[in-house]
């Protein structure tokens, strides 16, 4: 909380990513929205110390802190939409429970590739979920964050915080122009469990569609909530179990053999 230099950076990268402000393009038959949280996300990758130097390894171990702060008040911002909104929402309810049951879709698609890939055990923290802070604590309770499902996790996590919000900014805009779903049915979609991919996507949505900001910002932050509260059993009782049986089956198509099993399972 007291590194200044950490607090300036981002004082001067909001001030830089309003000014450029919203940018609107075509991309094919679709339109994308770029806002300044992705730029303030692409300046922010450059100046670590990979490439400008900018700052250091304490600056991002401060700057990591601070996001759980950050992400608070952004709920509590969500949570003020949520209540004009919430007979809309209620009505809504099914919808938004049953859509946290998408999220094997992440398997079926996941499990193959990381597979025929070549990766082993780290495909069923990688390909169970889409490996947000929730996803980490189940896979490191079950199988311990030091071995290979806990490297499967942790990388997914890494490459979702890296690039996640980017791509769910773009995504979002492009499939609101080029697929036949409501944007409210978007919104609903984009709380996967991450507050700032949750962001991007709604952001973009609001964009697109101002005279339904509101809802879409409101869908977007009820969905995210109860994608924390559900999704994480949707893991532990579904995905995980899935994930086993569908990796067990890749392996044995890719190699000729099932798995080795691994020590303490039967």
């Amino acid at each position: 909380m007291k590194n200044w230099k950490v607090h300036g950076i981002v004082l001067i990268l909001v001030i830089i990513a309003e000014l450029i402000g919203a940018i609107k393009f075509k991309l094919g038959p679709g339109t994308v929205v770029l806002l300044p949280m992705i730029y303030a996300l692409i300046i922010g990758i450059f100046l670590t110390p990979r490439f400008l130097k900018v700052v250091n390894q304490k600056d991002m171990k401060d700057a990591g802190g601070l996001i759980t702060v950050t992400l608070i008040l952004l709920m509590a911002r969500y949570g003020t939409l949520i209540g004009p909104t919430l007979p809309q929402i209620i009505k809504s309810s099914p919808a938004l429970i049953l859509q946290e049951l998408g999220n094997l879709g992440t398997i079926l698609l996941g499990v193959p590739i990381a597979v025929f890939l070549g990766l082993k055990r780290e495909t069923i923290g990688a390909a169970h979920s889409v490996a947000r802070e929730p996803n980490i604590a189940l896979i490191g309770d079950v199988y311990g964050l030091d071995g290979a499902e806990g490297r499967g996790v942790m990388g997914v996590y890494i490459c979702g915080t890296v690039i996640g919000t980017v791509f769910y900014g773009i995504m979002a805009g492009y499939a609101s122009a080029l697929l036949p779903i409501h944007p409210y049915s978007l919104a609903m979609a984009s709380g996967v469990g991450s507050a700032s991919m949750m962001t991007a996507a709604v952001g973009s949505l609001s964009a697109m569609f101002p005279d339904k900001a509101s809802m879409i910002q409101a869908y977007g932050a009820a969905s995210n909530m109860l994608s924390g509260l559900d999704g994480l059993y949707i893991s532990l009782w579904l995905a995980l179990p899935f994930t086993e049986w569908m990796y067990r089956k890749m392996y044995r198509i890719k190699y000729g053999e099932l798995p080795p099993v691994k020590e303490g399972q039967q």
